[in-house]
């Protein structure tokens, strides 16, 4: 990692979406001047598996992911964090090791904010307090939800329902293909499948051409028969 240019949080492109916007001007101003603004290369390790934080990083540009090995060495990717959002504040408040590391899914630019700059902040301002207890609350039903999904449906609805929430999370480029490239290993990690059933479950989606696929490129063609095959009601 290394230093990048100052990055303002008043005037931060992603301020409205981020946490930090519940922040008085005082509480803003306090942690811009005590953030240090890094630049990480992709597949960089931000923060590893087991360790203490000493203090969390807002995504300012690029993409992270939050990963776990399993008994046999593979990656299982839990979640990404996007611009705006911040990574490492649940472990740090609760005092608990990280769950899984934070690495750079690709080039990015994040700043750290030290451990008593930010629990100062969840101290002193109501509104950011219940802000950070909200997403985790949230967190906490989506995680119900995965494990629900890893019991009881199929691997072609899990894979299906992956794809649309991918879509949703990180949108779609000018070719109208998913906005973030990944592997098929890491996308058999994330539904709890082998590598080749994965790659053989998205040519069923192809042949049923509801998905089209180029490359790592992904693009939904009819999110109707995908919410189908993903067995959602909405």
């Amino acid at each position: 990692m290394k230093p990048n240019s100052r990055l303002e949080c008043a005037s931060c492109q992603h301020l409205s979406s981020s946490h930090f916007n519940s922040l008085d001007s005082d509480g803003l101003s306090e942690i811009n001047s005590n953030k240090v603004c890094l630049s990480f290369k992709k597949g960089q390790t931000i923060y590893h598996e087991g360790m203490r934080v000493n203090g969390i990083y807002c995504i300012h540009k690029g993409i992270a992911k939050l990963s776990k090995l399993g008994p046999k060495g593979k990656e299982q990717i839990l979640q990404f964090a996007t611009p705006g959002e911040i990574a490492g504040y649940r472990s740090m408040l609760a005092n608990e090791p990280m769950i899984g590391s934070l690495v750079a899914h690709t080039e990015l630019t994040a700043c750290f904010i030290p451990k008593e700059v930010f629990v100062k902040q969840v101290k002193n301002s109501p509104n950011f307090s219940f802000e950070l207890l909200s997403a985790s609350c949230h967190e906490l039903g989506e995680w119900g939800k995965v494990i629900s999904n890893m019991t009881q449906k199929s691997v072609k609805e899990r894979l299906s329902e992956m794809l649309l929430l991918l879509e949703t999370t990180f949108g779609v480029d000018e070719k109208g293909c998913i906005d973030i490239t990944l592997t098929r290993e890491e996308m058999a990690n994330m539904v709890g499948t082998a590598t080749e059933s994965l790659i053989r479950l998205l040519k069923e989606l192809k042949k049923e051409e509801i998905i089209e696929t180029s490359g790592k490129q992904i693009k939904i063609l009819d999110h109707s028969e995908l919410k189908l095959s993903a067995d959602l009601m909405y």
